[in-house]
């Protein structure tokens, strides 16, 4: 995870009522998004997951979109967006998002009860997104959750939301003393 991480050491920081916040390709798409990172973080999920075992990659809008599409096309895995916009299709199913700093409505099509799903995100930070996500794969619709994966988890994170299932990351980091700084 070279390239992830050197990138992670430059990312500038700025600080929004006291917070810390990096600004990176991979969770805010600046600066931009180089393709030689998106490979690498794509191979690295491919490898750290048993391909043949998923039927469907998830991933919330909008920041985990550009990850897997890439491992999409690399595994001709079809890719299902979680989206904040209703359409009321049939079969739509809503879940109610909650984080450290935000609460919305979003909205799944297209997993089936019994899909084996590989969930994919940007950042892990305070586990809302995920946990709403999971639960509402499982419990409302019955798919298989096989593999949960995010590219960067904010070691520092606030967890107060329940995951059930074992996140895996890329990579794990610290924003200290105006540097983002790489932890195991």
């Amino acid at each position: 995870m070279r390239l992830l991480e050197e990138s992670l050491e430059d990312a500038p920081i700025v600080e929004k009522d006291g917070y810390q916040y990096f600004v990176h390709p991979v969770s805010d798409g600046v600066p931009m998004v180089r393709p030689e990172l998106l490979r690498e973080i794509a191979v690295s999920i491919i490898q750290r997951t048993d391909v043949e075992q998923i039927d469907k990659i998830v991933t919330p809008a909008a920041m985990g979109i550009h990850i897997s599409s890439a491992v999409s096309m690399m595994t001709d895995i079809p890719m299902v967006v979680i989206r904040k916009k209703k359409y009321g299709l049939e079969g739509e199913v809503e879940l109610f998002q909650e984080t450290g700093y935000d609460e919305s409505q979003m909205y799944i099509n297209d997993v089936d009860e019994g899909d084996r799903v590989l969930v994919i995100d940007d950042v892990l930070s305070t586990g809302g997104t995920l946990t709403a996500i999971t639960q509402a794969l499982e419990d409302e619709i019955g798919a298989e959750i096989v593999d949960t994966i995010v590219a960067i988890r904010k070691a520092d994170g606030v967890d107060d939301f329940e995951i059930d299932y074992d996140v895996q990351s890329l990579v794990n980091v610290i924003v200290e003393d105006g540097e983002v700084k790489i932890v195991d």
